[in-house]
């Protein structure tokens, strides 16, 4: 006669010590933000914040019934289990917080940047936190309660739970409520309901997408030049990536990051930008569309056309060359060339990946056989992390000592600056480089030339323990969301478009946002259309007719 040795527990007993499992195992970051919002640890605050873990504790327990039936509470706790460890250890290592648009930025990001977060500590707190619990559950053999009596007492847990948990929120509301109102970023790091709750508006937020794009600035035309300057235009628009204002040496940062575009003498560099997002699947589709920040939302972003459809409306030709993971839908109606896929006969590629100078391959050509305006989007691999320090060659790994692993936590925050920081020195070479061959394509092919740059969003470094980027917006720190925001043009340039360079130097310290892109840059071509709003147009005060 062969033994059952498998554990045995009551189904009951199960949810309570899986609720007790997930708020105590893998729930640190929670717990250490709960404690700071409210007072702090020590003896005074003892029974609010048991209470407080009752409550959660209870809450937990009530939900989690909910699903405790045969044959499905096993498969539910496991992917419970498996998804809250993974979400624990970003949340611990990087200060990560958990809302829809972070589940978007996951979803929407390529298979090379996922890989660039993988390592032996991630692996070890999903073996720790989410496969043994797993296994161990895959292998308890649950009791339960046999017909109406089961359902009873299942009732009777739930009940139970919400009824004493009431009594417990209205005990503690008076200490409880001023710390959840100021202190919003609560509900993002409680797993795993914060992901949960994510996910949802992520799905719903994808059904309601509509199918068909509508159409935006049809009626988008160019106004006459009154002067005799009638030469092509060539417009590059730079996205960065993951760069932030605050580490431009033409901020005022400490460090020479900008020694090439420092001598630019017609360079203009604005230095109060704000981004419509804290991530690239937000900022990206936000920054191109005409809806702004305080109206914009994904589904709305794909159900209509953006600015690079109302540039093609007006006779612009319009390329955009990507090298990154994708342009989020913002060109799905253009010419797209895709230069992120590593290509070992290319100069600038190394092992998987390929520099932003490959961006540049073959743009003066490009330029030369275009028989109309061009505008071209160069979309930058930039500071992307956390492996900050495969983002630029070695010639511009002048800062040191640098963090050489997508392990931030084994690393000075110190490392982790410098690693950055060679990042944005190679931004700055490149945009330099953009700039001289737009000046050498000018000149040889007469065109009137332009360079307008922007980081999608910024990025954390360690401030306020927070590393990375994709903070819900609301909470986010400055470092995610102050970006950098330059403009070059041509002599040529502002003599066809009438535009006033003292005028635009005046206005650089002056506050701006992704929400000005749109309309500036149909404000400096001179795009007439319905849907431009010339009240954010940075160019609007600063262009005249003659």
């Amino acid at each position: 006669m062969t033994l059952n040795t498998a554990p045995r527990i009551h189904a009951s007993l199960l949810i309570l010590g899986a609720s007790v499992f997930l708020l105590t195992a893998c729930n640190a970051t929670f717990w250490r933000t709960f404690f700071s919002a409210t007072g702090g640890l020590g003896l005074s605050h003892l029974p609010l914040h048991l209470g407080s873990f009752a409550l959660l504790v209870l809450l937990f327990n009530a939900c989690l019934n909910l699903i405790n039936f045969r044959f499905i509470v096993k498969p539910v706790l496991v992917v419970l289990f498996m998804a809250t460890s993974a979400t624990y250890y970003f949340m611990n290592e990087y200060g990560t917080a958990i809302d829809k648009s972070m589940i978007q930025n996951l979803l929407e990001t390529d298979v090379h940047e996922a890989l660039e977060l993988l390592n032996w500590k991630l692996l070890l707190t999903i073996t720790l936190l989410g496969i043994l619990p797993s296994l161990l559950v895959w292998r308890t053999q649950i009791v339960f309660c046999a017909g109406k009596r089961g359902l009873v007492l299942q009732a009777a847990n739930i009940g139970g739970s919400l009824l004493v948990a009431a009594i417990l929120l209205f005990l503690f509301f008076k200490s409880l409520a001023p710390a959840l109102r100021e202190h919003r970023e609560l509900r993002y790091l409680l797993a795993p309901t914060n992901y949960i709750q994510a996910i949802n508006g992520y799905v719903k937020q994808r059904r309601a997408q509509a199918l068909v794009v509508a159409p935006l600035g049809m009626d988008a035309t160019r106004r006459a030049s009154a002067g005799g300057n009638s030469a092509r235009s060539v417009t590059l628009i730079v996205l960065g990536e993951t760069a932030r204002a605050a580490n431009f040496s033409l901020n005022g940062y400490a460090r020479l990051t900008n020694p090439e575009l420092s001598k630019q003498a017609d360079l203009l560099n604005f230095t109060n930008v704000q981004s419509c997002g804290t991530a690239t699947a937000v900022s990206v589709p936000c920054v191109f569309s005409a809806l702004g920040r305080e109206n914009y939302s994904d589904d709305k972003a794909h159900a209509q056309q953006g600015l690079l459809d109302v540039l093609s409306h007006a006779g612009f030709g319009v390329l955009w060359r990507d090298n990154n993971s994708g342009c989020k839908g913002t060109c799905d109606r253009v010419d797209v060339e895709d230069l992120s896929k590593a290509d070992p006969g290319n100069k600038w590629c190394v092992d998987d990946e390929c520099y932003d100078e490959r961006l540049l391959d073959g743009l003066p050509e490009l330029i030369r056989k275009a028989r109309k305006d061009l505008v071209i989007v160069l979309h930058q691999k930039g500071s992307h992390g956390p492996a900050y320090w495969k983002r630029a060659p070695a010639a511009f790994q002048r800062f040191g000592p640098v963090c050489r692993t997508n392990q931030l936590e084994s690393c000075s925050r110190e490392s982790i600056v410098a690693a950055y920081d060679n990042s944005i020195l190679y931004t700055d070479h490149f945009l330099n480089q953009a700039i001289e061959l737009l000046k050498a394509s000018g000149e040889k092919e007469q065109l009137n030339t332009a360079m307008l740059y922007f980081s999608d969003h910024g990025e954390s470094l360690g401030e306020h323990n927070m590393y990375l980027h994709g903070a819900p917006y609301v909470i986010s720190p400055a470092e995610q969301r102050e970006v950098p925001f330059m403009l070059w043009l041509s002599e040529g340039f502002r003599s066809r478009f009438h535009i006033d360079q003292r005028c635009l130097a005046a206005r650089t310290g002056q506050s701006f946002s992704h929400d000005n892109v749109f309309h500036s840059v149909l404000g400096m071509h001179r795009i007439s259309t319905a849907v431009y709003n010339p009240g954010l147009d940075i160019f609007g005060p600063c262009t005249h007719e003659s």
